[in-house]
């Protein structure tokens, strides 16, 4: 890969939709300050529109981020212009009621039918099932007669939805999804990096079933981008000493190679050819042209090979 064709759309799988390998995810601009601390709606309307004026042309949210707060931004930011802009492609996700966690059919066909009012758009490419680890419902429910994916199953014949995908954590539970053979695509978050590969299993089965993988959260929520001591947490929660020490070392390597960590943490998801969108949360506008930046940077074969 070149650093010209970095940023080249690709086959979202089998689908017929191309996207950019690079993903904006937009759960930071949902206001979470719990998690993310808080984004003014101005900022993430300047950060939507840095994104509308870049090559990266894919971005990603979801009914619960800030429970609907980031879709109704993004929504604001396509009626400026008119719906989405041509060659862009937007992602969401729908979910449990998040009071109750019931994730029936009736509560997808909900969150579907606010994603679409929210997001002002008549149609949505790519519609995750995200999260059902922490539902009510069981995966029996969910995939059975009525459930959820029977419901985002008919919106798809009825031309409302592109493609179908799981969105979750537990490798376990992903795998136990994608076997179905129900889905089109499968999103994985901070379990393929530099220091955790534990979707590497999940990643091969759905690649060699045709399906188009996102690889989500490449920093591990910020470590391997700030750094292991600057930021000593991954995935939302305080480092585990063995993964601290990991990520030292691998910022020991970097350091000698003179490249930045992060710029290491990203085109390690970007290189994997099974791959087919990494995507990274953002919440300042800055970000759009620092994590092109980081994609381009040139990284000596010899860095690869010391990491391992």
């Amino acid at each position: 890969m070149t650093h010209d064709d970095r940023l080249a759309p690709r086959p979202f799988g089998r689908t017929g939709i191309a996207v950019t390998p690079l993903c904006v995810g937009c759960a930071q601009i949902g206001n979470m300050g719990e998690l993310f601390g808080e984004v003014p709606e101005a900022q993430a309307l300047d950060l939507l529109g840095a994104l509308f004026h870049s090559p990266i042309r894919f971005f990603d949210t979801a009914a619960a981020y800030g429970d609907g707060e980031s879709e109704r931004r993004i929504g604001l930011a396509l009626r400026e212009r008119g719906g989405v802009p041509e060659g862009y492609v937007l992602a969401t996700k729908a979910d449990r009621d998040l009071a109750s966690g019931d994730f029936s059919g009736e509560q997808a066909r909900r969150s579907v039918e606010r994603s679409l009012r929210l997001l002002g758009v008549e149609r949505l490419p790519i519609v995750h099932i995200h999260d059902p680890e922490y539902a009510s419902t069981s995966f029996e429910e969910i995939m059975g007669p009525g459930g959820a994916v029977e419901v985002l199953q008919a919106y798809k014949r009825e031309g409302i939805i592109g493609a179908i995908g799981i969105a979750a954590g537990p490798i376990d539970m992903m795998t136990r999804y994608v076997e179905t053979g129900a889905f089109d695509v499968v999103l994985t978050h901070n379990r393929y990096t530099l220091v955790d590969r534990s979707a590497e299993p999940l990643i091969a089965l759905a690649a060699a079933r045709g399906m188009a993988v996102l690889n989500a959260a490449p920093y591990g929520s910020g470590m391997l981008a700030k750094g292991p001591d600057r930021w000593p947490t991954y995935m939302y929660r305080a480092a585990a000493p063995a993964l601290i020490e990991r990520a030292r070392h691998i910022e020991r390597i970097c350091q000698a190679h003179g490249v930045p960590m992060a710029a290491a943490a990203l085109q390690f998801s970007l290189r994997d050819p099974r791959i087919t969108s990494t995507v990274v949360g953002m919440a300042r506008p800055e970000r759009i042209a620092q994590t092109i930046e980081l994609a381009r940077h040139p990284i000596p074969d010899a860095l690869w090979g010391e990491i391992g």
